[in-house]
């Protein structure tokens, strides 16, 4: 059986992060790393808010790809 985790690092290793953040973002417990990832998610999925709020969705974006790396030890 696969889990969700699997999914995540298997997307990760084929070079989808994004896919990747996109199963991170349904995970119910992210830690210390979840606003970093949802953060990132929404900037993604809603850039124009978060430009609107004087926020750069491609840094948020990458904050969130940081912390995928950090908690799931991703390479």
């Amino acid at each position: 059986m696969e889990t969700k985790l699997s999914k995540l690092k298997s997307a990760w290793k084929s070079g989808d992060k994004f896919g990747a953040l996109r199963i991170a973002s349904t995970f119910g417990r992210l830690g210390d790393h979840e606003k970093a990832i949802m953060t990132g998610w929404n900037a993604a999925n809603n850039p124009g808010f978060y430009k609107q709020i004087g926020k750069n969705p491609d840094e948020l974006l990458q904050k969130a790809y940081d912390a995928l790396i950090e908690k799931y030890k991703l390479d």
